[in-house]
């Protein structure tokens, strides 16, 4: 007997409710059929079948709230009645592998960790063809998030026999996406013609009365159009989240159709549509669900830097020669930052549920911007680093961003946010908030300006400093209080090395 339990659903999700059951109590089952479907606010995730058997018992309705690791039913052990689904096209983009010999071993591949609060990416693209030898930890795909462009290593040494997703799905973490043949047949396997697609119209007949995936309603709702007319490529004939986007991109649009989505306008002569790429879009719906999920405020100050720039001028040449590194402004304000976290706790928490957890580490995600798009790489424990440790770690990090050397690790557990859009030339901006994380504190360019100063008006270095925050954790009067001992600190930097 096998226990069908809820699986790791990403960071910071809890629970799930049960969307629909696709197989019945007595049903014979194969080893990776989805069983059933789960819903969480972030993403729709498939539980599938770990051996072959029969589904023996179902525990958790539809309709029900689960948590992780709670079960959802029963799978008893093959009793010779079960048999694999029937043989259907593969979404593979190659030809499928020829059957192997029966001493052949299939070892699966699986889509691993993405990093902290990324549930889900999408399938950018693959490496290695079905038939292709490949060496175990070889890359065979590519999966972009919102954060950064994941490689998928090969399993184990073999060939790919099977791809059982198509370039540009939407895939989570744990999900198989290929299988590998190991074994002596393994050197032999030869890709053999695949099944040609069925024709729109009899793909959009086998929809009828067949199970609807979460995000296929989804798409399928705000686009207007009935999910049953979307043809299916994926198991059983269902359709998957790229069948319906690519089928809403492609229907005619018709001025009678009822649907609440905005219409793609037409382009003039001067103009032209380019599809934002995966990673754009994935970029624009988590900003968006960042500013619906959290209430973001922002609170703004600005801070004298002629201190800070006098220190730089009077120990650079030192510093560089002493720890390899240039001086710069992010290891001072890294440190402030860690000063007023300290005496404000609520900046560095977060909400899981109806509890706040607060942090008692201090690891500073620095904002870097790319060719790709933003990411922000984690500087652990900042509170125990020097100035030079935090400079030295920065660079390091920077370097491997820009080289896309990043690894998932680089970008868990960051507790609070530090982006500088100063070095594009901004004067003032409203971050936007990295979730679960409650507070980012942006700065902005250096800018001469008049100042009051004992009544008589001097010139002076300037920088504008915002701090956006999650209000349903931070007060306003803790949140300016963070932002003047960030000023405090910076303007008197003997505060960092007395710790007052």
């Amino acid at each position: 007997m096998t226990d069908i339990t809820v699986p790791t659903l990403g960071e910071s999700v809890t629970e799930a409710t049960v969307g629909k059951w696709l197989k019945s109590a007595g049903d014979a089952i194969a080893k990776d059929d989805v069983l059933v479907e789960l819903e969480t606010d972030k993403v729709a995730v498939e539980v599938s079948a770990t051996s072959s058997g029969t589904l023996s018992e179902i525990v958790a309705s539809e309709g029900d709230t689960v948590e992780i690791g709670a079960l959802l039913g029963r799978l008893s052990g093959a009793n010779g009645k079960a048999t694999a689904p029937a043989a259907k096209a593969s979404p593979a983009p190659a030809a499928s592998a020829a059957p192997v010999a029966g001493s052949d071993k299939i070892v699966d591949v699986a889509v691993p960790s993405m990093g902290e609060s990324v549930a889900e990416g999408t399938i950018a693209s693959f490496t290695k063809q079905v038939g292709d030898a490949v060496s175990k930890d070889e890359t065979i795909a590519e999966i972009e998030t919102d954060k950064v462009a994941l490689e998928v290593p090969a399993s184990a040494d073999g060939v790919i026999a099977e791809w059982l997703v198509s370039e540009g799905d939407g895939v989570t973490p744990g999900m198989v996406i290929a299988r590998i043949t190991v074994g002596a047949g393994a050197a032999i396997a030869a890709p053999t013609q695949s099944v040609a697609p069925a024709p729109a119209a009899s793909a959009a007949s086998v929809t009828e009365g067949r199970p609807v995936a979460p995000s296929v309603r989804r798409i399928s709702t705000e686009a207007g159009v009935n999910p049953g007319d979307i043809p299916g490529t994926g198991r059983d004939g269902r359709a998957t989240k790229a069948d319906a986007m690519a089928y809403v991109n492609s229907a005619p649009k018709t001025p009678a159709a009822p649907t609440t989505a905005k219409a793609s306008r037409d382009i003039g002569p001067r103009e032209e549509r380019v599809r934002m790429t995966r990673l754009r879009q994935t970029i624009a719906r988590r900003l968006k669900e960042a500013q619906d999920t959290a209430a973001m405020l922002t609170t703004f100050n600005d801070v004298d830097m002629t201190e800070i720039m006098s220190l730089r001028k009077q120990y650079k040449e030192k510093f560089l020669e002493k720890h390899g590194v240039k001086l710069g402004f992010m290891g001072f304000f890294t440190k402030a930052v860690v000063t007023a976290l300290e005496e404000i706790p609520s900046v560095n928490a977060e909400i899981d549920g109806t509890d706040i957890i607060y942090k008692n580490h201090y690891d500073i995600g620095v904002a870097v911007g790319t060719e790709k798009g933003l990411v922000v790489p984690v500087i652990r424990d900042c509170d125990e680093l020097s100035i030079a440790d935090v400079e030295r770690e920065i660079g390091n990090m920077g370097r491997k961003a820009r080289d896309g050397k990043l690894t998932i690790a680089d970008m868990q557990g960051g507790t609070f946010t530090v982006s500088n859009g100063g070095v594009y030339g901004s004067l003032m901006s409203t971050p936007i908030l990295n979730p679960p994380q409650s507070g980012v504190l942006g700065m902005h360019r250096i800018e001469q300006r008049p100042v009051a100063i004992n009544g008589e008006v001097k010139i002076r270095p300037m920088m504008y400093l915002a701090l956006s925050y999650d209000h349903r954790i931070v007060d306003g009067k803790e949140a300016v209080t963070f932002l003047v001992r960030v000023k405090e600190a910076l303007e008197d930097p003997e505060r960092l090395l007395l710790d007052v």
